[in-house]
C-alpha cells in the first residue's frame, strides 16, 4: 500500500500550528489528525466533537484525505458571526445618530 503526505492545521488565535504527516493510502481525516501529533501539541482539542475541513470545505471524520490535502482542525465559535455584525452595526447606527 502506498504513502503520501498530508498537511494538519490548528489555528489559535495568536499562533498556528501547521504539520505535515505521511498516511497510508486509504486513511482518513480522523487518521491523520492522529498520525500528526497536533493532539499531543493541543490536548485541548476533542477529537470526538472537533469540526474539520479540507481546504475550507467541512468534511466529516470519515472523508478520506489525498495527497497533497490540507485538513483543517475548526475551534467551536465562541459567538455567532452575525449576531456580533448586528451588534456592531446598531452601534454604529446609533454613534451617528447622536
Amino acid at each position: 500500500m502506498s504513502s503520501f503526505r498530508v498537511e494538519v492545521v490548528y489555528a489559535l488565535p495568536d499562533r498556528q500550528t501547521i504539520l505535515v504527516c505521511e498516511v497510508a493510502e486509504g486513511a482518513t481525516v480522523r487518521q491523520s489528525v492522529i498520525a500528526s501529533g497536533v493532539l499531543k501539541a493541543h490536548p485541548e482539542i476533542d477529537l470526538d466533537s472537533a469540526e474539520f475541513g479540507i481546504w475550507s470545505e467541512r468534511v466529516a471524520q470519515d472523508c478520506l484525505v489525498r495527497d497533497g490535502d490540507r485538513v483543517e482542525i475548526y475551534r467551536p465559535l465562541i459567538a455567532d458571526p452575525k449576531l456580533v455584525r448586528r451588534k456592531r452595526a446598531r452601534e454604529d447606527r446609533s454613534r451617528r445618530g447622536k
